[in-house]
């Protein structure tokens, strides 16, 4: 323990800290597991916020694109407008600003009937990942969870992957919103009408997005939150994520980015890889930089050998 600590305060490098989305970045997308996610938002959308199933799954979709997660932007006070993608010529407005509790939609339980969501997930399509364990254990760099999920589907997901014991901490959901405020008021004076087709089709049309409730991915409040409550430095950090808008957003903080899922180069990532496990190959620094310092400590450690010269 004490050659460890030695060698976390002897690395001097480029960073100190290496922040990790979860879903889709520690594991691949064609698991399906967010495939499944969908499918259990769209459901609780239909079933228990009683939406109009036909307008529910581009609502899934926009929302989860604008806000970070569908339930960020479900619980926005508005009406929003817009064309369905199915029937170009139909116009519509949807009233969302839902008042749901957060730990039912997140619920982990599968036996649980009304629990939706996480709840039910198939966490059997994630198998332990032996090669990436080895690999981050073989970093004495901090490293830490950063993900708009909430704390019991990050235990799972860690678990299933073998990778409990990898990480410092998690940033989740409640950790970003410790407070679950009744937000029942049936108060409609500040709902918003809100034409969320101008805003897609018309970037430039200066219409800002109405103001969400829950800090999450990729808003600038949530990474605030996170360099705060971990005391990291983002120009020290980075940052692996598999959402290119988390990505950006991240760039724009100050962290070094690492966009996950694809070898699409862009401004807003310094690295991309197809794979989590290719990170090695993307950045050998990290490893160069921590096999100097465990040597240099190493050595200053060797108690020297006396030897006696004959005259």
């Amino acid at each position: 323990m004490e050659y460890e600590d030695q060698i976390k305060r002897g690395i001097d490098s480029k960073y100190e800290c290496l922040l990790f989305d979860l879903d889709d970045t520690l594991y691949p997308l064609t698991s399906g597991l967010s495939r499944e996610v969908t499918k259990n938002i769209q459901e609780y959308m239909i079933k228990k916020l009683e939406m109009e199933e036909e307008k529910v799954p581009e609502l899934c979709v926009s929302l989860y694109k604008q806000y970070g997660t569908t339930m960020a932007g479900l619980k926005v006070k508005a009406i929003i407008t817009f064309f369905y993608e199915s029937r170009i010529h139909l116009r519509g407005d949807i009233a969302i600003g839902y008042n749901f509790d957060y730990n039912e939609f997140h619920e982990y339980l599968s036996f649980f009937p009304l629990i939706f969501v996480h709840g039910r997930l198939p966490y059997e399509l994630l198998k332990p990942d032996p090669f990436l364990k080895t690999l981050l254990h073989s970093l004495p760099i901090r490293k830490v969870i950063f993900t708009n999920a909430d704390k019991n589907h990050a235990d799972i997901v860690l678990n299933r992957l073998g990778l409990e014991d990898c990480f410092e901490g998690i940033i989740c959901f409640e950790t970003l919103n410790p407070t679950n405020e009744d937000d029942s008021s049936t108060d409609d004076s500040n709902t918003k009408i809100f034409d969320y087709y101008t805003c897609i089709t018309c970037p430039d049309s200066q219409l800002e997005l109405p103001s969400p409730k829950v800090v999450c991915k990729p808003l600038e409040k949530a990474y605030e939150q996170v360099f705060e409550m971990t005391n990291i430095n983002p120009q020290k950090t980075l940052f692996f994520d598999d959402s290119i808008r988390n990505i950006q957003t991240g760039k724009s903080m100050g962290l070094h980015t690492v966009w996950v899922g694809t070898s699409q180069q862009t401004d807003s990532a310094d690295y991309a890889v197809e794979s989590i496990h290719n990170i090695r190959q993307a950045l050998p620094e990290l490893w160069e930089a921590a096999d100097e310092k465990v040597d240099n400590i190493l050595h200053s450690r060797e108690v020297p050998v006396e030897t006696t010269v004959i005259a």
